[in-house]
């Protein structure tokens, strides 16, 4: 995990990590419900921010490299729905710790660490 941007927020980790209190609100952004994990892991659950089903799946065929998921899931998130969660997480970020969860472990590897520049680089603008 590396430091935020200062005075933002914002952190990352996997779902299948143990809470911790310093988490803040715990988002799980994906398009399915990781099995195992209860309800009550996480505070919000923001399907919108997850990448579509079929750009994950070619990324874990590897019918496309890394740099094509992350040109393809940084355009999904350019959609108005997408922009609006980036926004109100950015404004949240601001006065509370946010952690963004994902169920890969590796997060060179995960939208998680695409969408937590997001919404740090949102939280800026909206200093």
């Amino acid at each position: 995990m590396r430091q935020a941007k200062s005075g933002i927020g914002i952190r990352t980790k996997s779902v299948y990590s143990p809470p911790d209190p310093s988490d803040g609100i715990r988002i799980l952004t994906t398009q399915y419900w990781p099995r195992g994990i209860p309800r009550a892991a996480v505070g919000e659950y923001v399907r919108k921010l997850g990448p579509s089903r079929g750009l994950l799946h070619a990324f874990k065929r590897a019918e496309i490299d890394w740099p094509t998921y992350e040109a393809g899931y940084l355009e999904e998130m350019r959609a108005e729905g997408p922009r609006r969660e980036i926004e109100r997480l950015a404004g949240i970020a601001l006065k509370q710790q946010v952690t963004i969860l994902c169920v890969c472990k590796d997060e060179a590897f995960c939208h998680r660490r695409l969408l937590r520049d997001l919404i740090e680089n949102e939280a800026c603008e909206l200093r």
